[in-house]
């Protein structure tokens, strides 16, 4: 499997930022870790090595890129103003430096389309939902899609507009409505096994359904725990169908 690896010091975020690569062609997949994680969390846990067939046979290029979410809100010494200004110039770096790297080394027209587990998939869906014109969908995990089960009661409007259970009920920019609705890769699934919770996923389809958003959603049985055993067996299985 071809695999490079990359970094730059983002403008937005004041520090060294790595990026893995693995493949050459397809649409361009990008991971975003879970909770404290980095950029090498889904190749140590096999998952890149479960998509091996679609990264070989150019049918995705996957980007795993790094959070700072040890920076943000999973530090419990910092100050939850400090952890919400962090959280946006995350978002600043994806948008403003991510975003445009995959474009490099893809091309315009390359489909973009974020994923993560857990807190990753929050993150993947949140990033899509504000940025529609330039990120194609998003493929979410096992997540929560409210960002106050993270802030530990802090809430300002850069939780409010972070967390898509939140915002995404009171959106009324009809382009950017319209935007998300043409995309056909909004895709919600969970395990019903421990530390999961499929609930959360079904309040955000529904939130998705009253806007008129397309989605799927997909819960698996109890036998599919919040780990990575059912994550290394849920991407590929959508990857084969749906793309």
């Amino acid at each position: 499997m071809h695999r490079q690896l990359h970094s730059w010091f983002s403008p937005a975020l004041q520090k060294d930022m790595p990026v893995a690569i693995y493949g050459h062609y397809g649409f361009a997949l990008l991971l975003v870790p879970t909770a404290a994680a980095d950029y090498l969390e889904y190749e140590r846990f096999q998952l890149i090595d479960s998509l091996a067939p679609f990264i070989e046979g150019g049918k995705v290029k996957v980007f795993s890129i790094d959070s700072i979410n040890n920076e943000s809100w999973m530090n419990n010494a910092a100050d939850p103003r400090y952890k919400a200004e962090r959280h946006q110039q995350w978002n600043d770096y994806v948008f403003n430096e991510v975003v445009p790297f995959v474009r490099q080394n893809t091309s315009a027209e390359t489909p973009v389309i974020t994923c993560g587990a857990s807190f990753g998939a929050l993150h993947s869906a949140n990033l899509f939902f504000k940025r529609p014109d330039i990120i194609d969908g998003c493929i979410a995990m096992s997540g929560v899609y409210e960002l106050t089960e993270y802030t530990k009661g802090y809430f300002d409007d850069d939780v409010y507009f972070n967390s898509p259970m939140h915002y995404i009920p009171n959106l009324a920019d009809h382009a950017i409505l319209e935007q998300i609705r043409r995309s056909h890769h909004i895709h919600l699934f969970s395990g019903s096994g421990a530390y999961e919770d499929p609930d959360s996923a079904r309040r955000f389809a529904g939130v998705l359904y009253n806007k008129g958003i397309w989605y799927e959603l997909d819960i698996w049985g109890q036998e599919w725990r919040h780990d990575w055993p059912t994550w290394r067996t849920m991407l590929p299985h959508y990857l084969g169908a749906r793309f």
